[in-house]
């Protein structure tokens, strides 16, 4: 799709070019954008990502909203890449001014967020934008996509029998058969939605069916995902044919430099080790993700540092711009001493519009600053804390008998950890909105978790003005509400969720309470609510726990004013 929009470029900038007699701006901002294209297409990301925006920053002087929209698309796309999706969206989010009506701009943009949203795990909102897509497309080849992205997001949710709803169908389009790599990519994912919903026979039939097609066709990239899903589908059936299909996956996606899926194929590999001695696939995994993190990481500071360094750029010309004025109408007072008093007036005000607009740039170039030291401290944290946690999950997976289930079951207690760390620290560093709309939004977010297996009912008791609740302490509220709400979803099996709102002179008040299976004491503190607890204690309020094995859970949560 980014391909697309790439050659729909050229078309509309010849005639902006041609209104503007090829100003030498707009001809310089063309070839910056020609040469982030050069470099993209030769894996020179950071290169790329430079021009994008060099070209981006001049037709931004121009009003050039399809080449700025164009510029912006991609570097968004780089920064995908790198996985850094976050600020992916944070570009798209840019570029969307700038797309207006254009529908292969929405398309690519859309299919981006989309994208961005299944890999940060916002399911929902991924099945949002590629339905999008889905409905303002014109042409059977983008809709097909569609609908295979949209069932892929399914299976990651695990709801497989939706995923199939949407890929048997599509199947019977006639226009795959002109496209066999479109064919064997939605056979195959057809089969493992088959296979994952426990219709084995009809799964492993079309899984051996879209390899039969790839390798047919010599599609050495699709046969990736391919022998990704046998390997996952003889685990626990077959160990040698599991290692078999995880061997030829590590070996495609190391041909075509496939970082993830080389990742996904020694995590299945070093899964098993019969033998005794060194994993070597588990030091491959811990060797290969370590330098993965570090290269994206990198990028990721390099790109903030790319933007800061190109907007303080800006700040000092309009600096030198303003002290260069100053300087000629102290000239042009000196020489005209007749109009001193008028002159002195003009250069009074000027200064006061110079030292204003000084001290705003000089405040946006600290606020810069301080974004991209927070990056730099995101990535140490990441590196020194989650890093050094994986490393001795790997170093207990190769060093013991993963044979033994009391071994195995420490190995997933370790593991469970990580997940858990990484997944407050994403939530940690998220922004909530504490200003008029946080009521609103929180209650929304609660809502949010309603579905047809689960009704959420929000009651209010005496009426809480938010505006006088500091703003630490709302983030603590809606972090420990959606933490609860998290593990309501993920644990509880409840149907039935009740939260009340409620305050008194001096104190809010928020209950919670489900009928679900309940949580021990242990289960408590392995599912994440010891962090919700340490959330509340540090803004001086209390949390309490009241829950046995099926008999529900509550919480109650008291915060002071």
């Amino acid at each position: 799709m980014f391909s697309i929009v790439s050659c729909q470029k050229d078309t509309k900038t010849v005639s902006t070019s041609a209104k503007n007699n090829k100003s030498k701006r707009i001809v310089q901002a063309q070839k910056y954008s020609e040469l982030g294209d050069s470099f993209n297409m030769g894996n020179k990301f950071d290169s790329a990502f430079y021009y994008y925006n060099k070209s981006k920053e001049l037709f931004e002087i121009e009003g050039n909203s399809p080449y700025i929209a164009y510029n912006l698309l991609g570097m968004a796309n780089i920064q995908q890449t790198y996985g850094d999706y976050y600020s992916s969206e944070e570009t798209l989010t840019e570029a969307l001014p700038y797309i207006n009506n254009d529908l292969q701009y929405q398309m690519a943009a859309n299919n981006l967020f989309g994208i961005a949203a299944k890999e940060l795990m916002n399911y929902d909102d991924a099945i949002v934008y590629f339905t999008t897509i889905l409905n303002t497309a014109n042409d059977s080849v983008s809709k097909l996509t569609a609908y295979n992205n949209i069932a892929t997001v399914y299976t990651e949710q695990k709801k497989y029998g939706k995923a199939i709803a949407l890929l048997k169908p599509i199947l019977k389009s006639d226009i795959l058969d002109t496209l066999p790599n479109k064919k064997a990519r939605i056979i195959d994912n057809l089969g493992f939605a088959y296979y994952k919903n426990n219709n084995i026979p009809e799964g492993v039939a079309l899984m051996n069916q879209a390899l039969t097609i790839r390798t047919k066709i010599n599609d050495s990239y699709g046969s990736i995902m391919s022998y990704l899903h046998l390997a996952d589908f003889y685990k626990n059936r077959d160990y040698q044919k599991s290692k078999e299909n995880a061997l030829q996956a590590y070996k495609a996606a190391t041909k075509h430099q496939s970082i993830d899926e080389r990742l996904e194929a020694l995590e299945f590999l070093m899964s098993y080790n019969p033998e005794k001695g060194v994993n070597d696939y588990a030091t491959m995994f811990i060797n290969l993700n370590d330098s993965i993190k570090t290269v994206r990481n990198n990028a990721k500071n390099q790109f903030a540092k790319i933007k800061y360094d190109s907007r303080k750029t800006v700040l000092e010309n309009i600096k030198y711009k303003g002290q260069r004025a100053e300087t000629l109408l102290q000239l042009e007072t000196q020489k005209s001493q007749k109009y001193l008093l008028v002159f002195g007036s003009l250069l009074l005000l000027a200064t006061i519009g110079y030292l204003i607009n000084y001290y705003k740039n000089k405040n946006r170039q600290e606020r810069l600053e301080a974004s991209y030291n927070t990056e730099t401290r995101i990535s140490k944290e990441l590196h020194d804390e989650l890093a050094n946690d994986v490393f001795y999950a790997m170093t207990f997976a190769e060093s013991q008998d993963l044979q033994n289930p009391i071994k195995k079951e420490t190995l997933i207690d370790n593991l469970d950890k990580i997940y858990v760390r990484t997944r407050n620290f994403s939530r940690e560093n998220s922004t909530i909105e504490t200003g008029e709309s946080f009521e609103q939004n929180l209650k929304q977010m609660l809502s949010s978790y309603k579905s047809d297996s689960v009704e959420v009912i929000i009651k209010n008791g005496n009426p809480i003005d938010w505006s006088k609740i500091q703003t630490e302490k709302k983030i603590a509220l809606q972090r420990v509400l959606q933490e609860l709400m998290v593990n309501m979803k993920k644990y509880s099996q409840a149907s039935f969720v009740v939260i009340g709102f409620d305050s008194d002179q001096n104190n809010l008040k928020i209950d919670y309470s489900d009928n679900g299976i309940g949580f021990s004491e242990k289960l408590v503190l392995k599912n994440g609510l010891q962090n919700a607890e340490n959330r509340i204690q540090a803004v001086n309020g209390i949390l309490t726990f009241d829950s046995q094995i099926n008999k529900g859970f509550k919480a109650k949560i008291v915060v002071p004013k």
